[in-house]
């Protein structure tokens, strides 16, 4: 179907798309900052490889396991979280990053700082994937993520997110409990970021403890600025846009992360909603032009039927 480069490429953009998704519940949902998505993809990417190759489970037994350790993880990290807001949510997730890496470098259960090698692919019916039908699990999971943050986003949990998220206290006021519906996005977030780490790990075949550390966790957020806050289309966009950019400018990739801060710092200045957020400028621009195209063809079709 495609070459193995291409599809390498097409799996981890579907990857960084879960990811993103995850922290867009969390952060753009929810509206709490947080600077540790990192944590609860390595959650579920360490849990899957320890299951299969220690415990002897293979990628479907253990893909279950480790999205419910990566929610249980999103639950216990959320709990801190209820104590603070903003500004100190994000220096308070920043350190469980720190903590979780450290425990991971220092932890010879956990493989420490070489990390866990010869993770087993996925199989069917017994027989190892190929890249090709590894590109099919990943587009899977990326649409049924797609499909929980939209049933969450237009479910009554979304409404109450997003009145936690623009004002606590007129929330808890008519009835809405803050602290519990944050909860519920840092688990489902969590548990999104570990299906994610899932796919990652038993595609890349090995993983260490700074493939989930502090600078990962930023790219994500990157990510979701740059597509839209808050929105899926926002947040699929700038993960795709994001893993793919590396691959088109490889000629300028020792100053990557240079590039990276000053469209962080642009975005900021003069699209702070991010490329396709709400009321952005290109939004807005494709919602005039399909209004256009929808008005093209409906006078069209209304002059071919008089005619």
């Amino acid at each position: 179907m495609f070459d193995d480069y291409t599809v390498t490429i097409l799996i981890m953009m579907a990857v960084w798309s879960i990811v993103t998704l995850g922290l867009n519940v969390i952060t753009g949902f929810a509206g709490q900052f947080n600077l540790g998505i990192g944590v609860y993809m390595g959650t579920g990417a360490y849990v899957s490889a320890m299951l299969t190759t220690q415990a002897g489970f293979g990628f479907w037994s253990a893909m279950p396991l480790a999205i419910v350790a990566a929610a249980m993880m999103g639950a216990l990290t959320g709990l801190p979280a209820l104590r603070v807001r903003e500004d100190s949510l994000a220096v308070l997730t920043i350190g469980l990053v720190f903590v979780f890496e450290s425990l991971l470098v220092y932890l010879p259960y956990f493989g420490g700082p070489v990390g866990i090698s010869r993770i087993p692919r996925a199989t069917f019916a017994g027989v190892p994937l190929t890249n090709n039908g590894y590109l099919v699990i990943a587009l899977l999971a990326l649409a049924a993520a797609i499909g929980i943050c939209w049933y969450v986003k237009r479910s009554w949990l979304g409404l109450a997110l997003e009145s936690v998220r623009e004002d606590e206290h007129a929330t808890s006021v008519i009835g809405i409990y803050p602290a519990r519906f944050k909860l519920y996005a840092f688990t489902i977030g969590a548990a999104l970021a570990g299906l994610g780490g899932v796919i990652y790990t038993h595609f890349i075949r090995f993983i260490s403890p700074y493939d989930f550390g502090f600078m990962p966790s930023i790219y994500v957020l990157v990510m979701l600025v740059f597509g839209g806050i808050g929105t899926i289309r926002g947040a699929v966009f700038g993960a795709c846009l994001l893993t793919m950019l590396p691959e088109l400018i490889r000629f300028v990739q020792d100053y990557r992360n240079l590039m990276y801060g000053c469209v962080l710092v642009l975005l900021m200045l003069y699209q702070p909603r991010g490329l396709l957020g709400s009321d952005s400028f290109v939004w807005l621009q494709l919602l005039r032009a399909k209004n256009s195209l929808r008005l093209f063809f409906t006078n069209g079709r209304s002059y071919a039927q008089n005619s």
